[in-house]
């Protein structure tokens, strides 16, 4: 079955998260991805939770499915000539060196535009390739504090809270991954690639921007706060039941109406203080004095059914293991198993954009570090066993 980028070959040359994930959604759908490492690998095979033989499962495996993976020391001048043979023979590259180190030089868009100015280049980083800290270091945990975004998560009058999951590291890797793709479609017109810059920190500035958290505070002087599980503008909560919690949603006024009916409180319906969204967030407090007593006498799945029945968002508050039992995760192949030589079954991401026609899958597994050396330095590029061993000893590949 044919899937929707068949056909276009992507050199990963990335680290970490964003730039890896980024390359993974390209080849979920269908892109020929060839992982680029050094020859005793990337430092992010250091990292866990490790498989019992030792490898790290999110990025030497997971991350890695669907792809190809060869070894080149671009500190070589014999390394740097390889780039520029492959580069001849790719769609996409997409990087996430820091700007001023070496190897983002040697991958710097006009150098490799001018080998192959079909080229598109994804540039990965903390803060982009502009502005006064286009060279500073970034993970996804500063983009969080430096965009505010920490100082409104987690309860009132308690510290600063990141979040757990890195959300800018795989946000940014999907807007990278849209990125390659809208310049591949402008590149079926102008026949030229073209530099994608993309950073982390643009994208947690975004997320909070987007959020209304600039537009509140220059347009009426607030200062976005912490409400806990709380929700911005709108009433939510994760009300305590018998045997767990229940998260639960309550936008626009419709919804409102059904809850105050199942909460058996039909005056808080005309109550000013809960006249519409912004009132019930300014004023939450006194709704979760209501909420939860009506949950304390129930357990969680007799609040959902009550709920449900009602038509209202709501959810379980689910710990890991209780989250893979979810029956959609199953239906939507959200978790798909994969077998590695030496490692055993380990469980991957399924494929999130569900395309009808030319549906993305997880065909085959990552690569070990290398093993498309001689498919790729050979089978493209024309080099002969000879050569391999030559750039082998030099440390080339």
């Amino acid at each position: 079955m044919k899937r929707a980028l068949d056909g276009i070959r992507v050199l990963d040359m990335g680290s970490y998260i964003a730039a890896p994930y980024c390359a993974m959604c390209l080849a979920d759908h269908g892109a020929e991805v060839v992982r680029v490492e050094p020859p005793g690998g990337k430092i992010d095979r250091e990292l866990g939770p490790f498989a019992p033989d030792g490898q790290s499962m999110m990025y030497g495996l997971s991350y890695q499915r669907n792809k190809k993976n060869i070894t080149l020391n671009l500190r070589s001048e014999t390394g740097k000539r390889l780039l520029d043979e492959l580069v001849k023979k790719f769609d996409i590259l997409v990087h996430n060196y820091p700007k001023g180190t070496e190897e983002a030089d040697t991958l710097d868009y006009d150098r490799l535009s001018g080998i192959n100015p079909a080229l598109i280049v994804v540039a990965v980083s903390g803060f982009g390739q502009n502005g006064p800290y286009a060279e500073r270091p970034c993970f996804d945990a500063i983009a969080q504090a430096m965009s505010g975004t920490m100082s409104y998560t987690g309860y009132p009058g308690g510290e600063p809270l990141r979040a757990g999951p890195s959300y800018i590291d795989f946000n940014t890797g999907a807007r990278a991954a849209l990125g390659a793709v809208m310049a591949c479609y402008e590149r079926t017109k102008s026949g030229l690639g073209q530099l994608v810059d993309v950073a982390l920190f643009d994208v947690a500035f975004g997320i909070a921007t987007a959020s209304g958290c600039a537009a509140e505070y220059q347009v009426w002087g607030e200062v976005r706060k912490a409400v806990g599980n709380g929700g911005f503008y709108a009433y939510c909560c994760s009300a305590p039941a018998q045997d767990g919690f229940l998260m639960i949603n309550i936008v626009g006024n419709n919804l409102w109406r059904r809850m105050c009916r199942v909460l058996d409180r039909e005056d808080m319906i005309t109550d000013d203080r809960f006249k519409d969204n912004l009132a019930r967030y300014r004023n939450y407090p006194a709704i979760d004095e209501v909420v939860y007593a009506w949950i304390e006498d129930k357990t969680v799945a007799e609040a959902m059914a009550i709920l449900d029945k009602a038509g209202i968002p709501c959810g379980r508050v689910n710990d890991v293991p209780a989250s893979l039992k979810i029956p959609q995760v199953a239906a939507r192949e959200m978790l798909v198993e994969i077998d590695y030589p030496g490692t055993g079954t380990v469980p991957v991401l399924g494929v999130e954009i569900k395309l009808s026609r030319t549906p993305g899958k997880v065909a085959r597994r990552a690569s070990f570090l290398g093993e498309d050396n001689e498919a790729v330095y050979s089978g493209l590029l024309g080099y002969d066993p000879g050569d391999l061993k030559r750039f082998r000893e030099e440390n080339t590949i």
